[in-house]
């Protein structure tokens, strides 16, 4: 079936002409995949993390239905928005975390034989965001490709029609996201 005919695509225009029952549709035809992608995230999380799946899935769902709907294009240009607003949602949550440990009202307890064991997860996820705000700045189509990858887990042809890009380029760009965040990250 074409991209443009795709039940995903055909209910993201009805909705973008103001069909609520085709948002409705939406989310139950998304959902799955999307509490899919949310479960995967967050079995990378440390154990004891406050934020599950199903709500990370609703907070992304409230903050797209929260404005106008935007000018979808396709299945892909809705999946890439979606994982903006997942790691927007991941990243801010690992900031609250961070600054509630820094100063929130806990007692702080010095563990000097955890020193040398790996960073948080969430110091990870804020690294991470933070080396591809830089990639950003330094080749944004790079960037745009590690987070559609990465955070919306869409495949490399659905990468490559969301930007637009021939699939030579989009793993070039791939390749060449993957070593600058590894070599970013790795100091």
């Amino acid at each position: 079936m074409p991209e443009d005919q795709t039940p995903v695509t055909t209910l993201l225009a009805s909705w973008r002409e103001g069909d609520k029952q085709a948002a409705e549709k939406l989310v139950e035809t998304v959902y799955h995949e999307l509490r899919r992608l949310a479960g995967h995230y967050m079995r990378e999380e440390r154990a004891d993390h406050t934020l599950q799946p199903t709500a990370l899935v609703h907070e992304m769902f409230l903050r797209l239905f929260e404005s106008q709907p935007v000018q979808w294009q396709n299945r892909a240009h809705f999946f890439a928005i979606a994982a903006q607003q997942l790691r927007r949602i991941l990243v801010n949550h690992a900031r609250d975390r961070q600054a509630d440990k820094r100063g929130g009202k806990r007692v702080k307890v010095t563990l000097s034989f955890v020193n040398g064991l790996a960073q948080s997860r969430e110091q990870d996820l804020l690294e991470l965001n933070d080396a591809l705000d830089r990639l950003e700045q330094f080749d944004p189509r790079a960037a745009r490709v590690i987070e559609l990858r990465f955070f919306a887990g869409l495949t490399e042809p659905e990468i490559a029609e969301a930007l637009g890009l021939s699939l030579a380029t989009l793993k070039r760009d791939w390749a060449f996201g993957r070593a600058w965040l590894l070599r970013r990250l790795e100091g």
